[in-house]
């Protein structure tokens, strides 16, 4: 899940108005519609890009089939309503959705998705995917309802440079949160004009901030912290959630972060990735295997000094404890809407985009982590940039958003707790009552104290 700018909503409904103009998937029997989120960055098309080059070479090799390509342009949040709008009918079901595998699941419960198990079963390159990848994209029913084009993985990535003039290491790797916290105020006191470390934090960034915020934390503190699959209950905010809790009220208390307004700001990913960073106005940001992304390939704010003033070090755990670092992964996934009236078709597009060739392709312009061993093993691959080792290399303490229904409704909550604890509006104790209140209501009392 990758942090997007937020776009003014006359640009959502345009792309509403766009999409409902094509007549839906079942106009045509020999096009393939394919909806998917276009960056509200107009700097960013790299996927715009890769995704002609998969038109194009579809329909070379399948003549008289078409590929139309329905870009929606808004941020995640409106993206995933925009696509859960088009799926409810027909008329205007894509035959291929763009589906965060964090959302896939209450989409699959809502009935938009249809199962793949019958294609994946005859098509070879499906041995190639990791199991984890695999599993991202499979419901509670057993069944595989989306192809993963890639993950990622999180770390703190650091300006060397601000860390010389505060007299801090430049192969710096902190053993838990206290050491972390320590950086930060050393930064604050020797480089008063930086922004010592980036926690993202808030309803406006929306999930962002739960899985590269708050999740990085609390993954941080124990075993299954936010749901236990034992007793297949949600857990209720004990002392770890409180703790992850108290680490974000640290960061903004101590004026360790973005100014506030900032920081809940749901454009703060963009400004980390194209403001911040690059004019070395950042010293510490917990942050996604992708951002090399934004400084090459004629990203959105080229910068070549990327490669010699950031390092990466792991996120510790909150006290050093095995496996000592953490990280969270997500990942989109390409799937076939229940309603679409072109599936055979749509999973030809499917095995188009991924060819071994064109997963790599992918990988490389997408900042992507690769979930399938041969991609992961090309030489194309692993010297796509720098940094791509270590964070494939934290796919072993890597962890995975529980893939259930009413996941986006408890990182909603997540998300108002955080906020809350952000503006000093409650301590984190309170605000992890609150929580508790919420998700009773959410999961009907299906909630495990730990």
């Amino acid at each position: 899940m990758r942090p997007t700018a937020p776009l003014i909503l006359v640009t959502v409904l345009a792309a509403g108005a766009l999409t409902a103009c094509g007549g839906g998937s079942g106009s045509d029997p020999d096009t393939v519609k394919v909806a998917y989120n276009r960056s509200t960055d107009n700097k960013i098309r790299f996927k715009d890009n890769y995704l002609e080059s998969i038109k194009k070479q579809f329909e070379e090799a399948n003549p008289g089939k078409k590929v139309e390509l329905i870009p929606i342009q808004a941020p995640d949040n409106d993206y995933a309503t925009k696509a859960q709008q088009m799926m409810r009918s027909a008329k205007t079901a894509p035959d291929v959705v763009y589906e965060d595998t964090f959302r896939i699941n209450s989409d699959i419960k809502a009935g938009y998705l249809r199962p793949l198990d019958e294609y994946l079963d005859k098509w070879a390159d499906w041995d190639q995917f990791v199991d984890t990848a695999k599993s991202a994209a499979k419901a509670e029913d057993g069944k595989t309802y989306g192809v993963p084009d890639g993950t990622d993985t999180r770390g703190l990535w650091f300006n060397k440079k601000i860390f010389a003039e505060a007299g801090l290491p430049a192969d710096w790797q902190p053993k838990n949160w206290a050491e972390v916290l320590d950086a930060a105020r050393t930064v604050k006191r020797e480089v008063p004009d930086a922004i010592p470390l980036n926690v993202y934090t808030g309803k406006g960034p929306g999930e962002a901030a739960v899985m590269q915020g708050f999740e990085m934390l609390l993954y941080g503190t124990g075993a299954d912290p936010l749901y236990d699959p034992a007793s297949k209950k949600w857990v209720a905010g004990g002392k770890g959630f409180v703790d992850a809790l108290d680490f974000v009220r640290t960061v903004y208390s101590e004026k360790l972060g973005p100014d506030v307004s900032d920081a809940l700001d749901p454009n703060i990913g963009t400004r980390v990735a194209t403001e911040f960073f690059p004019e070395g106005k950042l010293a510490i940001s917990l942050d996604g295997s992708w951002m090399g992304q934004n400084w090459i390939n004629k990203g959105p704010k080229e910068w070549s000094g990327w490669t010699t003033e950031l390092a990466q070090a792991p996120m510790p755990t909150q006290n050093g404890q095995a496996p000592g670092s953490v990280s969270m992964s997500g990942g989109w996934a390409w799937s076939i809407p229940q309603k679409s009236q072109n599936p055979d078709l749509a999973f030809e597009f499917i095995k188009t985009q991924q060819t071994k060739e064109n997963a790599v392709e992918w990988d490389v312009v997408g900042a992507q982590i690769a979930v399938r061993k041969d991609v992961a093993a090309d030489p194309r691959y692993l010297k796509s940039m720098p940094g791509v080792d270590f964070f494939t290399k934290l796919v072993e303490v890597t962890n995975y958003r529980p893939a259930l229904p009413v996941y986006p409704q408890v990182s909603s909550a997540i998300g108002e707790a955080m906020e809350s604890v952000t503006t000093g509006d409650s301590s984190a104790a309170d605000a992890a009552k609150a929580y508790d209140e919420e998700l009773k209501t959410i999961a009907e009392g299906a909630v495990v104290e730990k």
